[in-house]
């Protein structure tokens, strides 16, 4: 049980999405195990104690995301993200401050994560439960970490810098943090892929690729490939990192139930062959896509209000589809494969993320998210210095 703690503790690290000093995962066993700081290890513990879960994870993110959107939300209780993660999983994130943790801290945060899957915490940072295993808890911890992450870079878009601390901090997290995703140097396979084994290995090469640069978090994504036919896809609740052993190889015309276990995607997926006649699909979640893909000029004079959902119109970021649907076989399989074959075998599902495809092979998909994630983020950062940036 130790070394699953100090695995996923190290996977926050290596996420660069919390601070290594500052973080904490405990976990019961026949008693409560734990790993990392030892102050943050007590509270967990604490914690832990009062929940019908297995795990939890506690720590002090990279960036004060979190912390800015307590104080920016005065007299709220909760913040609700309006990106796909949160509405499937989270619903809405509570806000403990200060002033209402008294003298025992572990009972009201407690009491909050009988109900949520994941919690701020002001001075803390995230706490996030996992009901039975640790990785669930390592799981919701990065969900808040990522709906943080797009909630305050929407937020401080629309409302300019309202707190001493943020220019600062958001200049740091400009120049230093951020890091421009690539695919210099990586190596993906040519050609048309007609063997199992090398198609098994690429899905899974691409998908660590996708993780390291920073274009879906490790559990989120899926990715697949079209050979003959059958799709080989990633698993559902599979880790992009981690795809050893969960491929599944799917029958294109559906005539099994060897599907059960893939991607909840997998219906978007076969609409996007049957429509573009690609061979590869890669589906990640990169952040500045979901933020840009969330902004719309109709906004306060439209009638839609599940924009996510519901909204009929098709827009564009450079040349990229945007469109609505609800994930799974929902309006998201409908929508974005004549999407995809109308924009270049690319789109943008609303709060959600971006599929792109190749006709032969992977290089294309990944460079195509790589495109699409780099015009967003050069996007939204011209439209803050457009509004806000001549008053820092």
């Amino acid at each position: 049980m130790r070394q699953q703690l100090e695995t996923y503790l190290n996977k926050l690290v290596a996420d660069r999405s919390a601070q290594p000093l500052c973080s904490a995962l405990a976990a019961q066993d026949d008693r409560i195990v734990s790993f990392g700081n030892r102050e943050l290890s007590s509270l967990a513990g604490e914690i832990l104690q009062q929940l019908n879960a297995l795990a939890l994870c506690i720590a002090t993110p990279s960036l004060p995301f979190a912390g800015f959107l307590l104080q920016r939300a005065e007299g709220q209780a909760m913040i609700i993200p309006r990106d796909t993660e949160t509405r499937t999983f989270l619903h809405d994130i509570p806000l403990i401050r200060t002033s209402e943790l008294g003298s025992r801290p572990a009972d009201l945060i407690a009491h909050h994560l009988g109900s949520r899957k994941g919690v701020i915490v002001e001075g803390i940072g995230i706490i996030a439960v996992g009901a039975l295993t640790v990785e669930q808890a390592y799981i919701n911890w990065s969900s808040v970490f990522h709906a943080t992450f797009i909630k305050y870079l929407e937020d401080v878009l629309a409302e300019g810098i309202v707190l001493p601390d943020e220019v600062i901090a958001l200049d740091e997290f400009r120049n230093n943090w951020l890091q421009t995703p690539s695919a210099a140097g990586l190596t993906f396979r040519s050609g048309t892929l007609t063997k199992r084994d090398e198609i098994l290995d690429e899905i899974s090469t691409v998908g660590r690729y996708t993780v390291q640069q920073g274009l879906v978090d490790s559990f989120f994504g899926n990715i697949s490939y079209r050979a003959d036919d059958l799709i080989y896809i990633s698993q559902t609740a599979s880790s992009l990192d981690q795809l050893n052993g969960c491929i599944d190889p799917v029958p294109f015309d559906n005539r099994s139930t060897v599907g059960i276990t893939a991607s909840s995607e997998l219906a978007a997926h076969r609409g996007i062959y049957d429509q573009t006649g690609c061979r590869a699909i890669l589906h990640g979640h990169p952040r500045f896509a979901v933020i840009m893909s969330m902004l719309c000029s109709e906004q306060t004079s439209c009638q839609v209000t599940d924009c996510w959902r519901a909204c009929p119109k098709e827009r564009a970021l450079n040349g990229t589809a945007v469109v609505a649907g609800e994930i799974g076989a929902g309006g998201l399989a409908r929508n974005v494969p004549p999407a995809m074959s109308r924009s270049g075998g690319r789109a943008i599902v609303y709060g959600h993320g971006v599929f792109t495809s190749g006709k032969e092979n992977f290089q294309e998909a990944f460079s195509a998210m790589i495109e699409v994630e780099t015009w967003c983020r050069q996007e939204y950062f011209r439209l803050f210095d457009e509004r806000w940036g001549a008053a820092q």
